[in-house]
């Protein structure tokens, strides 16, 4: 067998990580006690480093321990996050002191696994999965509560999906990322794969022979104003509803929407050495999971695919999914669909974030090669997407883009015979290819040493950086260079 192997490059085709927690934890009674409003201490940590002279860095808050999101009042202006136990926190300023306050709790939401979370005026959108079946099946979950000072959040259910199969490994990504359309009349929700990348994950034969699903691996669009809808586990069903708008993503963990409208995703890949897709989502496009991730073939979809790190560079021996042989012969792997076209993601030319395994299985630099990736460095954990939308960042960045990374590879065996780096803030300098149709960025790392990155806000000329711990959490105030006044940011096109 050959295996297909190769990276897309201007105009020809050659060719998370696991999530950051476990979706198939097991529920948490300490979820259900609301906590009162605390001063958090500080703990000894490591402090951001710039990596221009025209940034300055500031400790925002300290704040509760596993958050995930982080969140703008756009009314009230003031800050919010999520916690994937399924908390909700105010931050507010009393007294000169930064006070983290829980205003909600999985009692009111009933989201016991809490990933996703946007507002849409003064009204909160959180998603995730609930858990069935003794904890061996799930819904996806959206609802809507409206959140006004010294009220009680009045809670709406958006929509609850049919029941699927959780697995018993760290791979079932549920119902994750949220954005708010421009025209605010729409609600974008990811929901990752419940499988590395495409296998049988029966939870130990409970639900025999499941792979992926109609309701995971995709993107959704549905109405801000929907309500008490149901989503079916069925394809057509899907499409026939207008509810699918993309299909063949893994687990894009962050969406965003640029100054033109367009919206992109950044994309967790499998243990496999594929490169960290960032892709430019369009409705009723399919982006290739789980026959194709980063650019490069899954090998598993081939009939006679034996598994041998000693043979094959891209897999690597210590991974998590060849441990446990998840990546195994499988002559019954889904054949592509007949007629789809598979949609590439946005390629990287540099200078940084763009390492990669050449075919000869050694690492290359495409700084050196004059290759473009798709899109970031293998296993680097994309994270916290977001762009100027309001132009009101300097010349240099007006209108771009900014990205985290979550792996640091110099303590990540998946991602160390890459790179060293990570756990860091990318600037993303994109432009438009119409010969390719497709986005090209030009990726500069422009602050170094988080720890956990997971998300971000940009207020103004100041990106708002909040970081996951299991003891206590922080958020971090990063101040890029403004524009003395704002002006128009449809320059990429």
């Amino acid at each position: 067998m050959q295996i297909k192997q190769g990276i897309y490059v201007i105009g020809l085709l050659s060719f998370l990580i696991a999530p950051l927690v476990s979706n198939a934890q097991n529920d948490s009674k300490a979820n259900e006690k609301k906590t009162s409003a605390s001063r958090l201490s500080p703990i000894l940590q490591s402090t951001p480093v710039p990596l221009r002279s025209d940034i300055i860095i500031e400790k925002f808050a300290d704040i509760q321990p596993n958050a995930v999101r982080l969140l703008l009042h756009p009314v009230s202006g003031d800050f919010y996050y999520t916690t994937f136990e399924g908390g909700v926190f105010h931050i507010s300023n009393k007294n000169g002191s930064v006070i983290s306050e829980q205003i909600l709790t999985v009692k009111d939401h009933g989201i016991n696994k809490l990933q996703g979370a946007v507002f849409a005026g003064s009204e909160l959108f959180l998603c995730g999965n609930t858990t069935e079946n003794s904890n061996r099946g799930t819904r996806g979950r959206l609802v809507r509560l409206s959140v006004v000072p010294n009220s009680i959040p009045k809670m709406t259910v958006v929509f609850n999906t049919e029941v699927y199969g959780l697995n018993a490994t760290t791979w079932d990504h549920g119902w994750n990322a949220l954005v708010l359309s421009p025209d605010e009349q729409f609600i974008f929700i990811t929901s990752g794969s419940r499988t590395g990348h495409g296998e049988i994950q029966d939870d130990k034969g409970v639900y025999p022979n499941a792979r992926d699903n109609a309701l995971t691996t995709k993107i959704f669009r549905i109405p801000v104003k929907a309500e008490n809808l149901l989503l079916p586990n069925d394809i057509n069903k899907l499409k026939a509803e207008a509810y699918l708008y993309a299909e063949g993503i893994r687990n894009a963990y962050d969406m965003a929407f640029d100054p033109d409208g367009n919206l992109f995703a950044v994309v967790n890949s499998s243990d496999y050495d594929h490169a960290e897709d960032m892709f430019w989502v369009r409705q009723g496009r399919h982006y290739g999971f789980p026959w194709i991730m980063g650019g490069i073939e899954n090998p598993q979809q081939y009939a006679d695919f034996m598994p041998d790190p000693k043979k094959d560079p891209f897999l690597p021996a210590t991974s998590h999914g060849m441990l446990m042989k998840y990546f195994r012969n499988d002559p019954d792997f889904p054949k592509i669909p007949e007629g789809v076209k598979f949609s590439p993601g946005v390629q990287n030319m540099g200078p940084d974030a763009n390492e990669y395994r050449g075919h000869s299985g050694k690492i290359l630099d495409g700084d050196n090669t004059g290759v473009s990736i798709s899109t970031f460095t293998a296993h680097s954990s994309p994270l916290g997407l977001v762009f100027d939308t309001k132009g009101v960042l300097s010349n240099e960045f007006r209108g771009d883009g900014f990205v985290l990374r979550n792996t640091l590879g110099a303590k990540s065996s998946l991602m160390k015979p890459f790179t060293d780096q990570g756990r860091d803030l990318l600037h993303l300098d994109m432009s438009y290819d119409k010969g390719s149709d497709n986005y090209f960025v030009k990726t500069t790392r422009i602050v170094d040493s988080f720890n956990n990155p997971t998300d971000a806000v940009l207020l103004g000329n100041s990106l708002y950086i909040i970081e996951y711990d299991a003891k206590v959490g922080s958020i971090w105030k990063v101040t890029i260079p403004a524009s003395k006044k704002a002006k128009s940011v449809r320059k990429k096109r």
